[in-house]
This record gives structure tokens, sequence and C-alpha cells, in this order.
């Protein structure tokens, strides 16, 4: 998964991004709101955390500029302000949460996987595809009820995968969801994380639809 976070504090942008890498995720952080919102517009992101504040342009003009245009990844805003009609006005823009500041790191992340979820059609927070089920708050796959130890980048093939359960998702697709934009993206690398996945995991876990991509069934077997 990939999230664009957009906070001009640097201590607090320092920290979120710390802790969403902790959490197995790919980060692309901007600063100001010119920034998140052209950022926002050309990448594709699986869910950005945007802060109301931003120098240059406000967060809630992005959140604007980004739905106008067609944008749908979930968005959390992040404010300071306590007034209750600018936390309406946000839901009311388009953001599918809201977390006033300070906060607490795991309440952010909680907020962040839950609206991951709902994003996808996923109500729980336990994943399951045929005998893998993925716990995405301990970040952990276990096959058969035994855990598989994975690497950073193989658990977010996996989490995007199952997260996208029962479509076909192509090369391209993976590689700009696995990587921030500061990494190449090669989509023939796709091919050498899903051979190690298939030796740790076995052959049929995931389905190749050649010419197309790859596929995880949605129904637990």
């Amino acid at each position: 998964m990939k999230v664009l976070l957009a906070e001009d504090e640097p201590r607090i942008a320092g920290d979120v991004a710390a802790a969403l890498k902790s959490a197995g995720m790919a980060v692309d952080m901007v600063r100001d709101g010119e920034a998140a919102w052209f950022a926002g517009d050309v990448e594709n992101y699986d869910a950005a955390i945007l802060d109301l504040g931003l120098p240059k342009l406000d967060g809630l003009m992005v959140l604007k500029r980004w739905r106008a245009n067609g944008r749908r990844f979930p968005v959390l805003i992040l404010t300071a302000r306590g007034l209750w009609t600018e936390r309406v006005e946000g839901i009311n823009a388009g953001a599918d949460d809201y977390l006033p500041k300070p906060f607490e790191m795991e309440e952010l992340l909680a907020r962040l996987r839950a609206i991951l979820r709902r994003s996808t059609g996923q109500a729980a927070p336990v994943l399951k595809s045929g005998p893998l089920i993925l716990d995405t708050r301990q970040m952990r796959i276990s096959l058969r009820g035994v855990p598989v130890a994975l690497s950073p980048l193989e658990y977010r093939l996996m989490a995007f995968l199952m997260h996208h359960a029962g479509r076909v998702v192509a090369p391209t697709e993976l590689a700009e969801h696995l990587y921030d934009s500061g990494n190449d993206r090669d989509p023939n690398a796709i091919e050498v994380i899903v051979g190690r996945l298939r030796r740790k995991l076995g052959n049929d876990v995931i389905e190749t639809r050649r010419g197309f991509g790859y596929f995880m069934p949605d129904e637990p077997s």
C-alpha cells in the first residue's frame, strides 16, 4: 500500500512517516498544499493523510480539487482546528475520516487501516484468501495457521493483492502501489517478488492471468 502524507510540521511528518513505514507501507511526503495537490493528481495512491493547515494551498482546497478531478482514494484529515463546523466541511468535501491533533500514532494507524479496508470493500482487519490469513494489525501472514516470514516488499505485495482479491491486478499497477516515488518502478521486478512468494507460500496461492496480471480469489477455500 502506498500513502501520500501532506504535513508541514517536520516533527509530526517525520513521526507519521516512520510509523507508516513500520506498518509496511510505502510513503510519499510533501510539505505544502500545491505539492500535495499535484502529487495526488498524478500518482496512484491507496490513501492520503492530509493536514488542513498547509501553506500555499489549504488542505480543504486540495481535497476539493482532488475530488473534482475524480481522484477517489480515501483521505484521512489531520488538523489542529477544533471547530466542529470545520470537521463537517472536511467530511462534506470528500474526506473519509478526521483526526484532531494531538493524536496517538496507534489511533492514526487504526483509522488509516479502516479507510483502506472500506475503500476496497473489506470490513474486517483480518483478510482471508484460500489458505492464507493476513492480519493487518499485526502485519502478519499465516498459511494454514503457520506464520510465514516475509520481507517488507513481499508483505506489501501480498497486502495489496489481498485487499483487491477477486480482480486481476496488472504488474504495472502493483509497481505503482509497491514503491514510493523515489524508487524505480520496474514491472519486471514484480515477477521476481511473486516468484519468491510462491516459493514461500506455494505455487497456487497467486494465480497468473497471462497478458493481464495476478489474481487472488476473494473467498476462502
